[in-house]
């Protein structure tokens, strides 16, 4: 018997992820108390009938054991039937129900003892310890969570991560479609530098899960398993005691029969704790596979490799990043340290109760253990994660915290208007938005605070603060303008009047001077020209010279050096024409205002949405449908397209500011009531879960259970996008909820 138990395997090591089947071999095991604690009541009263009760109480256990004999020997669901065998705690029951049988005579005192020193005590470990069970089952339910939540955590960074690579694809289709080409270039840009922070946290995020995968089926599971294993043999040592207190009640009023009680005495030390557990384990051995280490995986519409960004602007992320692990990494490790030698402490505390050298109770050493292995657990998942951190940037990039001079942040609330030193916004919110560094003064949102360099020049006076104040803000502000339009992006003319070409002669742009390849008319030639310098900036010029526009060149001449214009030489029949009924001003990004009784250019018509796409002179954007006249194509312009001649249309584009020909009613009309903008994608609802009133022109007021349409959702600082009456604003975004 000494050499299995020096070689007696554990369920943690063995039977990997089967804790529920353990769990409940244990609490079939706990249950089984109660029947030895019935037992022992009711031959309390059979022993004072004599011998004629005993035998029926035998035979009525001897039935009991036989139908609960596979599930109290190797659970309810065996990998492998166990045939006639028995466990070695069922073996010493049955030895002891025998030798019940060959006991004819029983004393009232005796039955008394059974009840006040064996079913009471059984009662009550009985309680005591199926209170433990169900504390180790709601631990392995809480590990099991964690590790779900690790698996769900991954898969919410993914999805940002995809979101991320959506984002920078619908920048980089805005860069080809937007007017302001050099803005979207720019944002598109930044853009990519926030996915690469993204991805690069979703692969650190990847590691962590593995790890502490690892660590859960390796470590804390198969931990959780052996303790429950010893809680189930510790109740088979109660139970021998118990036993042997019996069998000794019995030994001493029955000196006749006390070979007999001997020898149940002699099965009892046999029936060694391992033996059952030993059982269990190897009816119940199973083939184990551990789940695969997770990968990384691409985005569907930004398609990338596994390996870590380490560009310059990622490096900064990456270095504050590594700089907070390892602040934090070395006070975890202490206290994981600390706490796993208090929990040995423990544990040798328990061992020395159960040889006896101690007197303690050791349920609650067992409660106190499981405490302490909790808390062992929670401190050695943040030390965990803190390494993996630590270990995933320096293995890339190695160790880019020397010499970085880390600016000393701190989280601030900022009650005066105050911009980012980094991105140049306001910081704004509704509690602890930002940081400020209390060494130099640098302040940023807290979504910057991992994109600032390390480059804090110390402790600063208050006029060197200001200084440095003033440069930050300036450089921040350069990132938001840039400096000019890429290459490949027409530059488009000046909207002042002081910068157009003959436009008291013709009215048009000044880009149409490029395209005027003939020479003058005469009576071009000869028209005076008045200096814009005396006229009014965006006024039109006199009547008396507009008549001259009758001779200037034909739009077809000039207009296609503008952004989305018909090529030279095309017909413009196939144009839908349209004109406004209303004046309509644009209220959020993609609209455009236009004049009541302007002619545009139908460019997409109505899919549904309630708004269509125009071009008015050279600007394109959606304006409502109901406010949109669709225009018929005149006979003239139909038959110029059989003659091959080009007759001149109205003047529809113009660059110069003025309004030619598009003037509308003295009196201004209200158009019909503006559906919202669905574009290309569906509506998405919230609703208001708390009222709330709003503290700038910026910001929607609400009322609980109110709805608005959401336009944009929370970037990192706190606030949504909503729209409400075709007006967008913003909201805290935990003060609403998706419908």
């Amino acid at each position: 018997m000494a050499e299995v138990v020096d070689i007696a395997p554990t369920l943690g090591s063995e039977l990997k992820d089967g804790f529920k089947p353990a769990s409940a071999w244990v609490a079939n095991g706990i249950a089984w108390l109660d029947d030895i604690q019935s037992f022992y009541r009711e031959r309390s009263v059979i022993e004072k009938e004599y011998s004629a009760k005993l035998n029926a109480l035998a035979k009525k256990y001897f039935e009991k054991k036989t139908r609960k004999s596979a599930s109290l020997s190797v659970g309810d669901t065996p990998t492998m039937t166990p045939g006639s065998l028995e466990s070695a705690s069922l073996t010493t029951w049955t030895t002891h129900l025998t030798t019940l049988e060959a006991r004819a005579d029983e004393h009232e005192r005796y039955g008394n003892d059974l009840v006040t020193k064996v079913a009471e005590p059984l009662k009550q470990i009985s309680t005591r310890f199926e209170e433990l069970r169900k504390r180790h089952a709601e631990y392995a339910e809480k590990l099991e969570k964690e590790r779900d939540a690790s698996y769900a955590d991954l898969r919410k960074m993914k999805n940002k991560y995809d979101a991320a690579c959506q984002e920078v694809e619908s920048k980089r289709k805005k860069t080809e479609s937007s007017f302001d080409k050099a803005k979207a270039q720019s944002a598109f840009q930044q853009q990519i530098l926030d996915m690469n922070n993204v991805k690069n946290t979703y692969l650190i995020a990847i590691n962590v899960t593995n790890k502490q995968k690892e660590k859960y089926y390796h470590e804390y599971l198969p931990e959780l398993m052996d303790s429950l294993q010893d809680l189930s043999e510790f109740r088979t040592i109660r139970l021998n005691g118990l036993w042997t207190l019996a069998a000794q009640l019995e030994a001493s009023m029955l000196q006749q029969n006390s070979s007999q009680v001997n020898h149940l005495s002699q099965e009892i030390t046999r029936n060694l704790p391992h033996l059952d557990s030993m059982m269990y384990i190897r009816h119940n051995m199973g083939g184990f596979q551990e789940p695969p280490d997770k990968v990384f995986e691409p985005s569907p519409v930004w398609h990338d490799d596994g390996s870590m960004v380490v560009d310059e602007a990622a490096k900064v992320y990456l270095r504050n990043l590594l700089n907070k692990s390892k602040s934090q990494l070395g006070e975890l490790r202490r206290e994981a340290d600390k706490r796993r030698r208090e929990l040995e402490a423990m544990k040798r505390v328990k061992q020395k109760v159960r040889d006896g050298t101690e007197q303690k109770d050791e349920v609650v050493l067992i409660s106190q253990i499981f405490t302490m292995q909790d808390e062992l657990h929670q401190a050695d998942r943040k030390r965990l994660t803190a390494e993996v951190e630590t270990s995933t940037i320096t293995s890339v990039v190695g160790d880019v915290t020397l010499g970085a001079k880390n600016h000393n942040f701190k989280s601030q609330t900022f009650k005066i208007p105050t911009n980012c030193d980094l991105c140049g916004e306001r910081i704004w919110g509704l509690s602890a938005k930002g940081f400020d560094c209390r060494d130099c003064g640098f302040t940023c949102h807290s979504k910057c605070e991992m994109k600032v360099p390390a480059d804090c020049p110390g402790e600063q006076s208050k006029e060197e603060r200001k200084k440095l104040k003033q440069e930050r803000q300036e450089a921040a502000n350069a990132l938001l303008k840039p400096s000019g339009p890429p290459e490949h992006v027409a530059e488009l003319p000046a909207l002042g009047r002081s910068d157009t070409v003959n436009s008291t002669r013709s009215g048009y742009a000044a880009s149409a001077q490029r395209s005027m390849t003939g020479p003058l008319s005469p009576t071009e030639e000869t028209a005076p020209e008045v200096p814009s310098s005396t006229r009014p900036t965006g006024t039109a010029a006199p009547s008396a010279l507009r008549k001259n526009r009758i001779i200037a060149p034909p739009p077809s001449a000039y207009i296609s050096e503008l952004p989305g214009s018909t090529p030279n030489g095309s017909s413009p029949a196939t144009e839908q024409k349209g004109k406004m009924l209303y004046s309509f001003e644009a209220g959020g990004p993609g609209e455009l205002s236009v004049p009541a009784e302007r002619d545009v250019v139908i460019l997409e018509p109505d899919s549904g949405s309630g708004w269509v796409k125009i071009r008015a002179g050279y600007k394109e954007g959606l304006v409502p449908a109901s406010y949109v006249e669709v225009v018929a194509a005149e006979p003239a312009a139909l038959a110029s397209q059989h003659t091959g001649q080009s007759a001149r249309p109205p003047s529809t584009y113009s660059n110069s500011g003025s309004s030619v020909g598009t003037a509308g009613p003295t009196g201004k009309k209200k158009g019909p009531a503006v559906a919202p903008r669905r574009g290309a994608k569906k509506l998405k609802y919230v609703e208001a879960m708390y009222d709330y009133t709003a503290q700038s022109e910026a910001e929607h007021s609400m009322v609980e259970g109110e709805r608005f349409v959401l336009i944009k959702e929370d970037p990192g600082d706190g606030w949504a996008e909503v729209e409400k009456g075709g007006v967008t604003k913003s909201v805290p975004a935990s003060y609403i909820q998706h419908v």
